[in-house]
């Protein structure tokens, strides 16, 4: 039994027909004299009568917060590479049993639907969606003042569950209830949508009203609140309200601060200034209400009159971390006042590994699900295994392209895959830089075709650009190259994508790339990288065994586009095509290679194990 401060921590499994509506799979962290606390609890009778499972291995209680969660590609849940990590480190928590729930919004109509015209030209339509088809409505109910309004909150349950059958409870908030006016039923509609009132409500609901929601089900224990960004900042003034007890926040002493800090975690994923959210004052004043803002203003989360969630986050986290080593260099130097560490990202194992290569592991590694380092044991697999697990993913994923747009690939020739959320940064383009070289090296060397997917933000202009650049690019290259550019890249196209193509392509702008975790899924299935050293690439780049860097340096000062493109062409041309055409078996090494090195190691379990040893145990620790 784990115990921490005469806390116990147990894992109660209820039935989901005896306890509809009610919190299925709740951790309850109760100290022995106050089991009456949770007397009103909907199901608690059934509880006590059901079967317990006690976890011994973590004696913490994490609450993780993100703005998006991307569990399942028929929820649009998620725009992209944040909450995609985010439900990766979800399901990691359930396969390793760690006693953690998410909390998130519903997002009713989605980020959105990507339309592409055959120019490129993308236009977007709401994705809705039923969310009675995959999570259960709770009976209780929450509330957050919102512009001097109460907001009702309910949560949906969503139920992960790992490996072991541990499972992990994921809350849904929702402000669509009649007692709310029709402006705040869509408040939980559209992720990353409307203007800044509607944002900083959405981020309050996320943060204050996560808070309440977990009151509201019975968590009344957590012992570490996890930040996935800053969306969430705003539960550490609830927390800061709960310290308080009742008592104002224009009293706050530094040990009060002190008590929440204990508490929070914080990961940053942003490494350039202009992606943090920032809102006007006189909208926190509006929507906050004076007191919040007055506390707000007098602390160090403000920049010219401004609330930075950022900033907010970091003035009330113990434990800050990066998403990569590089990362974490780069935010150091952005906010020198607070100590910053970094835990590279790493993805859901499982998830991402196509059915052929699952089922070759199950042959050789048996263990390699609920321990991910047996994927050491990958150097051990014969080549002609892993060719032919390759192939089985290659032809599933051109079998999708045929599908989806009636163009019929060559399974044969050496196909490059570059799937990103589409934004100028990425430079998607950069590999047709040198139209003419590009065709030469071709004709020199051998063929090439190429899958492109990604949305673009409908405010991102440089993104819609860069979509229409690589279709002109295809029309251009059509007698040479064959470029496809499938549109509404989700979850289910992602795996797709990252497994059945032969090598991955990527090309951010140094130094951009917080980690970036595309190419961490690729490993899994065999599929090496050509990649510039950003992000988690400069960790995991093996010249020849795990891929190719684009570039000789992760230097910023180094990063010249002209030079980039060229190292790409010579790359290509000298290493990668004469290896795929001239020595199959030699680049079935480097796949091989790529799984044993990059596929044992930058995975979600691994990412899970750091966070607990170096942020959710040490904060916990007195």
């Amino acid at each position: 039994m784990g115990q921490i401060e005469g806390w116990t921590m147990r894992l109660e499994v209820l039935d989901p027909e005896r306890c509809a509506g009610s919190q299925i799979g709740m951790f309850a962290c109760t100290r022995p004299h106050e089991e009456s606390r949770f007397s009103e609890i909907p199901c608690l009778e059934e509880r006590k009568n059901n079967s317990m499972f006690r976890t011994p291995l973590y004696p913490i209680h994490v609450a993780y917060f993100s703005m998006e969660v991307g569990l399942d590609p028929a929820m649009p849940t998620y725009s992209g590479g944040l909450g995609v990590l985010a439900a990766d480190t979800l399901e990691a928590a359930a396969d390793l049993g760690i006693p953690m729930v998410g909390m998130t919004l519903l997002h009713r109509q989605g980020y959105f639907r990507q339309h592409l015209d055959d120019k490129g030209h993308q236009s977007e339509s709401p994705f809705g969606w039923s969310p009675d088809e995959f999570m259960k409505p709770l009976r209780p109910r929450a509330a957050v003042t919102l512009e001097g309004r109460k907001v009702q909150i309910r949560a949906w349950l969503y139920q992960v569950k790992g490996v072991s059958g541990h499972v992990v409870p994921v809350y849904f908030l929702d402000t669509a209830l009649e007692e709310n006016s029709v402006w705040d039923r869509t408040l939980t509609d559209h992720l990353y949508g409307g203007d800044e009132r509607y944002r900083l409500c959405q981020e309050t609901l996320l943060g204050l009203g996560g808070v309440a929601m977990l009151r509201a089900l019975g968590h009344r224990n957590v012992k570490v609140y996890h930040m996935n960004e800053g969306h969430s900042a705003l539960l550490a003034l609830a927390l800061l309200q709960e310290t308080r007890g009742g008592r104002g926040l224009d009293g706050v002493v530094p040990q009060d601060l002190d008590a929440i800090r204990h508490q929070c975690v914080f990961t940053t994923h942003t490494p350039i200034p202009a992606g943090h959210d920032q809102f006007s004052m006189s909208l926190v004043r509006q929507i906050l209400g004076e007191e919040r803002a007055a506390f707000i203003g007098s602390s160090q989360c403000c920049l010219v009159d401004s609330l930075n969630m950022t900033y907010l986050a970091l003035f009330f986290s113990r434990y800050v971390n990066g998403v990569s080593h590089r990362h974490e260099e780069i935010s150091q130097t952005m906010f020198p006042n607070y100590p910053i560490n970094s835990i590279t990202n790493g993805v859901h194992a499982v998830t991402w590994t196509a059915p052929a290569f699952r089922r070759l592991f199950d042959r050789h590694m048996a263990e390699w699900r609920q321990d991910n380092l047996y994927l050491r044991y990958a150097v051990s697999i014969p080549l002609d295994e892993i060719m032919a697990s390759h192939v089985e993913a290659k032809q599933e994923l051109l079998a999708e392209v045929e599908r989806r747009t009636g163009q019929k690939l060559d399974p044969t020739v050496m196909t490059l895959g570059f799937a990103r959320r589409a934004t100028a940064y990425k430079r998607a383009d950069l590999l047709f830089s040198d139209s003419q070289r590009l065709r030469n090296l071709v004709q020199r060397v051998g063929p090439l075709q190429i899958i492109y997917g990604g949305k673009a933000h409908p405010r991102d202009q440089g993104g819609r650009a860069m979509i229409q650049r690589i279709f002109e690019a295809a029309q251009t290259m059509a007698d040479s190259i064959r470029v496809v550019y499938l549109e509404e890249y989700d979850i289910g196209l992602a795996k797709l994508i990252c497994s059945g193509v032969d090598l991955w392509l990527n090309t951010p702008q140094k130094p951009r790339e917080a980690s970036g975790t595309s190419g961490m899924k690729a490993a899994l299935n065999g599929v090496p990288s050509l990649s510039v050293l950003d992000g988690w690439w400069i960790e995991g780049h093996v010249e020849g065994r795990t891929g190719w860097a684009v570039g000789d340096s992760w230097e910023e000062s180094d990063a010249n586009p002209s030079a980039e493109a060229s190292s790409l062409y010579e790359k290509l041309e000298g290493v990668i095509l004469p290896l795929f055409y001239g020595q199959p078996e030699a680049y079935a090494e480097v796949m091989r290679s790529t799984i044993a090195l990059n596929g044992s190691f930058f995975n979600a379990q691994r990412m899970m194990f750091q966070y607990l040893k170096n942020a959710y145990l040490a904060t916990t620790r007195p």
